[in-house]
């Protein structure tokens, strides 16, 4: 049985990992970073709270990487197949 994935499958096979590797790059992000000592483009400090910077970063790595997910999904999404084995929409080749 050749079933096309639902559009909830696909929807929770872009967001499940890249929610769990948002969650990765944050820990490994302010591992590093301070968000305390954060500035404005080198203008003047980031005037939000700790939470609220690893809240914002960790949507902004999670819609980062759900939209690479999201492009990697829509690139694997193949035409339909003719009956002799051939897609719709590539070239027949001979062997």
């Amino acid at each position: 049985m050749n079933a096309e994935p639902t559009f909830a499958v696909r929807t929770a096979c872009i967001l499940w990992p890249s929610f769990l590797m948002a969650g990765v790059t944050e820990m490994l992000v302010f591992a590093l970073v301070d968000p305390a000592g954060l500035q404005w483009f080198g203008s003047g400090p980031v005037e939000l709270s700790s939470s609220a910077v690893y809240s914002l970063a960790f949507f902004a790595f999670w819609l980062l990487i759900s939209t690479a997910s999201a492009m990697t999904q829509i690139l694997l999404t193949l035409p339909e197949e003719h009956g002799d084995g051939h897609h719709a929409d590539l070239p027949k080749t001979t062997p």
